[in-house]
């Protein structure tokens, strides 16, 4: 059984990161997500939030991790040599500054209108990524990015990092009151992917210090107490909230596999940052990403989006993202050890996506299938942003093992051209 030439041939031999059709499929992919998503950027502030085949959704409602994260991955797409992504990240980081940005009580806003402030909350999810989107562009040379990251920094140092726990506390209202006392994983988890781009394009220790911190609470400590599975949910004293459950795609209730693969990469990447000192963290990192990959995958493909507490499936929808976080997850597994098993996990990964998620007609990746493997839309319309996706396009074709940034800025040719 075979898939499209382009992405290779499930039985064939050596690794599918090394081979030159399996490579030119990813580049092709890439390019084909950045021109759908170039259609995002329109005569005025923000981005359309587009349809499945490319035109804006007559929703306006654009949320501070869609601006970030359109920021980070054309910021990506640059430091790969793609010609057209300057514009968006331009765009992208003068609507941070013009709307997302609270001019009188600082930080960044979580979601604008086309005329007013929909959502005022000061969230730490929202936060973390504009770190990422401005530490992405200022590894890509932008000019307005070191003004938008040390503003960010602050805003993350003063009001969101917790020096005793020493992790980020989640929410507030706009004027920096308290609105719950939530405490989450995701947003930590995001925290950690923001600090260690910061650190590379800053070099300042205390980015890579408090990412560390972060790490050793959920992988040190809580994965190996829970079966190498990660509760998303926790009381202010951090202390696990079995009980929660909030919103269905960014607080699901239970554990979501699909951090287990996010949060077991970026450990490499510390590890590999940090001079790779603690032998412990490959093993550590492969546990945990090989308990989601065995738990969740469903008996027709794809992955479970939420389980229970003792592994079990909860919530069976099938999202886009998970699997492509599972591939960049695998991805540098090889690139450490190329293990058989990983390479079978890797070539899986992206025969199904290929034949379910990636949109050969417009371009871009459907965001859910249905139980026959329809492409079908239960929370999302349109296609949401680029950023898993390109990820999971990019990660794999980085120079070096870890990190994605450091890895394509240090590739020799342009991996876009």
């Amino acid at each position: 059984m075979t898939t499209s030439p382009q992405v290779g041939a499930l039985d064939a031999p050596g690794l599918w990161l090394e081979d030159p059709h399996h490579r030119d499929f990813l580049r092709a992919d890439a390019r084909r997500q950045l021109a759908f998503f170039a259609a995002s950027l329109g005569e005025g502030p923000g981005f359309h939030t587009l349809d499945a085949t490319g035109q804006p959704l007559a929703d306006t409602k654009q949320q501070l991790h869609t601006t970030t994260r359109m920021v980070h991955s054309y910021g990506l797409a640059h430091i790969c040599g793609y010609a057209d992504a300057d514009r968006i990240v331009d765009h992208g980081i003068a609507y941070l500054n013009s709307h997302h940005k609270d001019s009188t009580h600082g930080g960044y806003l979580w979601a604008l209108s086309e005329r007013d402030v929909a959502d005022d909350r000061k969230l730490a999810y929202g936060h973390v990524f504009v770190l990422l989107a401005a530490s992405t562009a200022k590894l890509a040379g932008h000019p307005d990015a070191d003004a938008l990251l040390s503003d960010v920094a602050e805003v993350l140092d003063k009001r969101f990092w917790e020096p005793a726990a020493r992790r980020f506390a989640d929410e507030w209202n706009r004027d920096w009151t308290p609105f719950s006392t939530y405490r989450g994983m995701n947003a930590n988890m995001h925290g950690v992917e923001a600090l260690l781009t910061a650190y590379e394009a800053t070099g300042e220790t205390v980015f890579l210090t408090r990412a560390g911190h972060i790490l050793d609470f959920f992988i040190g400590h809580i994965a190996p107490q829970h079966g190498w599975r990660l509760p998303e949910h926790y009381t202010e004293g951090w202390q696990i909230d079995q009980a929660y459950a909030g919103d269905p795609m960014f607080r699901p209730a239970g554990t979501t596999p699909g951090h287990s693969f996010e949060l077991g990469r970026l450990l490499l990447q510390h590890w590999d940052l940090t001079g790779r000192r603690d032998d412990t963290a490959p093993d550590r990192a492969r546990l945990l990403i090989e308990r989601a990959l065995a738990e969740a995958w469903l008996p027709d493909g794809g992955f479970a989006y939420t389980l229970d507490f003792d592994g079990k499936v909860a919530m069976d929808n099938r999202f886009w993202w998970p699997v492509t976080e599972a591939i960049g997850a695998v991805a540098t597994l090889i690139k450490l050890e190329a293990r058989p098993e990983d390479e079978l996990w890797y070539r899986r990964l992206w025969h199904f996506a290929e034949t379910h998620f990636i949109d050969k007609d417009h371009g871009g990746w459907y965001p859910e299938i249905d139980p026959q493997g329809q492409v079908t839309r239960t929370i999302f319309n349109g296609k949401p942003d680029i950023y898993h996706s390109l990820q999971a396009c990019l990660l794999p074709l980085g120079a070096t093992q870890m990190s994605h940034v450091a890895g394509l800025k240090t590739t020799t040719t342009p991996l876009l051209p």
